[in-house]
């Protein structure tokens, strides 16, 4: 391949059902993902997993921590830090109950996935190292769903830090796809005192990277990523600090990106609006191109 783009083989095949009726698309899933950047001397980097080859959706390829909405992170008894509620419903284009959601969704699958928790005893402060017996207990707990994040908190006086996030942008999964996922990407910056590890059974590696060596190598076809990955990637590459693009992101746009195919004689066109690089020409029983 001339890059790392992800592209599942039976795509073709599901894009012509959809065209002739007879696929009916999945209804998305809400879901939240996370940026975690840490300054260093080079510039910030941001922390990245592979997941393994046997995962069904994406298996292979490098993503930020993340994952579905629980039915219960709209628990109204959680505790809760930063812009209330309403600014973020306004912010995310949702009612607050999912807001919230996605929100906990965030910080609660950053947690799960990398050990990281946006989340203190007060509103102005942050948990340092979470890297101990008990709390890896809690964190397989809330893996297990045996605990939700609600009770999580609660449990060790500890407030969600929603200040902590910054809205980057949205995309949902293309109709044709078997998995689908209505996905928010936030931002936010490594907390001082905690550190990352590989937490996920859904990953076989790990890394901290620079965007812009993330790109590069994916330019190369050494690194496998689905659209938004990489596409995020290129516009983290122009700020200088973590904190820099924490605070570009109150203003950047959260329009869904949504792929559209359709059929031009006999090939398909494939096209992800305001991506060009991700547009993918497909003949008929062939390779994209």
């Amino acid at each position: 391949m001339a890059n790392g783009q992800w592209f599942p083989q039976d795509w073709p095949e599901r894009i012509r059902a959809l065209a002739d009726g007879t696929l009916t698309p999945v209804v998305p899933r809400r879901a939240a993902t996370v940026m975690l950047l840490k300054d260093t001397d080079a510039g910030p980097v941001v922390h990245m997993l592979r997941r393994r080859a046997s995962m069904a959706f994406a298996g292979g390829a490098y993503a930020y921590p993340g994952g579905g909405v629980d039915p219960r992170d709209d628990d109204h008894q959680i505790r809760w830090a930063g812009p209330t509620r309403a600014w973020w419903a306004e912010r995310l284009g949702v009612d607050e109950a999912a807001a919230q959601a996605i929100v906990c969704a965030a910080v609660r699958e950053t947690y799960e996935e990398a050990g990281v928790l946006l989340a203190g005893p007060t509103p102005d402060s942050v948990v340092g190292d979470t890297t101990g017996a008990d709390w890896e207990a809690d964190r397989e707990a809330l893996v297990a769903r045996e605990l939700s994040f609600a009770e999580f908190l609660d449990r060790r006086g500890l407030v969600l830090r929603s200040d902590l996030l910054g809205a980057w942008t949205r995309w949902i999964t293309p109709e044709f796809e078997s998995r689908r996922y209505d996905t928010w990407f936030f931002v936010a910056a490594l907390p001082e005192g905690q550190r990352t590890r590989n937490a996920s059974t859904e990953a076989d590696r790990t890394v901290w990277i620079r965007p812009a060596d993330a790109a590069a190598s994916y330019d190369k076809g050494e690194l496998l990523m689905m659209p938004p990955t990489i596409a995020t990637l290129r516009q983290l590459t122009p700020y200088g600090t973590a904190g820099a693009a924490l605070t570009a992101a109150p203003d950047r746009d959260l329009t869904p990106v949504l792929a559209r195919a359709h059929l031009d004689g006999d090939r398909i066109e494939l096209s992800w609006p305001g991506h060009d690089e991700f547009t993918k020409h497909i003949p008929t029983g062939g390779a994209p191109a």
